[in-house]
């Protein structure tokens, strides 16, 4: 099966045969009031998704505006991620070391997926993990970066599609700390472009709520068969049942890109039964198994990943996954 049959409505965006998602939540009118309980909105709110009409005109509010009062309901007691440390972010950061929103880095991006490139991507540093390897530590793990504001952001990305972006790449670091700033950036655009998560998936299921009608692509990173693993070298509890309900929700609400770092020594905890659950769970997911592995960070810590990755783990996994029948790019 091919990329575009895979992901057929991105490609629709693309060739302005569709419209981006988040374009067309700007466009679905609710009734609420800020004085409201938050269970009253999340019940207004799922109800709204079902109301896709793309030809009604702009109403105020809309079902962004209250995606955007529900998100800043989780800012003030933040639970963007499975960690739920709860902190009032206006006040502090949270474990992710993210108070405001900084972003580390913006410009087209040419090394992602080819279905992808040129990609607007925009790093915003800080993230959900703590990953002993990570190839980003300079900004997924120091605070760092440049507060730009919504207004100027949104007509940053519509200047790169002007440049060729076929959609915005929300990435670090770990985008899900930055929810709020993220959907104040898309009110405040008016462009049909697409819009891509690049994360993690370690988000809490509220989150994964706010995500739905919003974001077209889910550029996902599934890392470990095993909670073990998982907790000895990112610091994370409860991995897999997070992250595998989590591409579930984004398998059932988008398009999904599944990309797997292979690790060194990791192919049967961890390659294997990631292979194993997108056969049985996610057939028609696009999936990227990568060879980029390379020791950053503190790795040279742990004996098992103190070495890059052999070409022939890398050549074991990508048979693995063409004998259970995924779709690799």
């Amino acid at each position: 099966m091919t990329v575009r049959a895979l992901l057929p409505k991105y490609h629709d965006i693309l060739e302005e045969n569709g419209t981006a998602v988040y374009h067309t939540c700007k466009h679905i009118p609710v009734s609420f009031e800020k004085t409201q309980s938050t269970d009253d909105l999340w019940h207004i709110h799922e109800e709204a998704l079902g109301l896709y009409n793309p030809q009604n005109t702009m109403p105020l509010p809309s079902l962004l505006d209250l995606k955007i009062e529900l998100a800043d309901r989780l800012f003030k007691e933040c639970c963007f991620c499975e960690r739920r440390c709860r902190v009032d972010r206006r006040k502090t950061q949270g474990i992710c070391g993210v108070q405001e929103s900084h972003i580390a880095l913006e410009f087209l991006h040419y090394g992602e997926e080819p279905v992808l490139v040129p990609s607007h991507t925009v790093f915003f540093s800080g993230c959900t993990f703590h990953c002993v390897f990570c190839q980003n530590w300079d900004i997924s793990q120091v605070p760092c970066g440049t507060i730009i504001a919504p207004t100027q952001l949104a007509l940053t990305i519509q200047q790169r599609k002007n440049q060729g972006a076929k959609n915005v790449n929300w990435v670090g670091g770990d985008p899900t700390s930055h929810l709020l700033y993220i959907l104040k950036v898309l009110k405040q655009l008016d462009s049909n472009i697409a819009q891509v998560w690049n994360s993690n998936m370690y988000c809490s299921e509220e989150t994964m709520k706010l995500l739905r009608g919003v974001i077209d692509i889910y550029l996902t990173d599934f890392k470990y068969g095993n909670d073990a693993c998982a907790k000895r070298l990112s610091s994370v509890e409860n991995y897999v049942s997070v992250v595998k309900r989590n591409h579930m929700d984004a398998y059932q609400h988008g398009e999904v890109i599944i990309r797997h770092l292979v690790l060194p020594n990791h192919i049967e905890c961890c390659s294997k039964p990631i292979i194993d659950h997108i056969a049985e769970h996610l057939p028609n997911a696009v999936v990227n198994i990568m060879s980029q592995y390379r020791p950053e960070y503190i790795a040279y810590e742990h004996k098992e990943i103190s070495r890059p990755v052999l070409p022939e783990e890398v050549m074991q996994a990508r048979e693995y996954a063409e004998h259970r029948g995924l779709h690799q790019i």
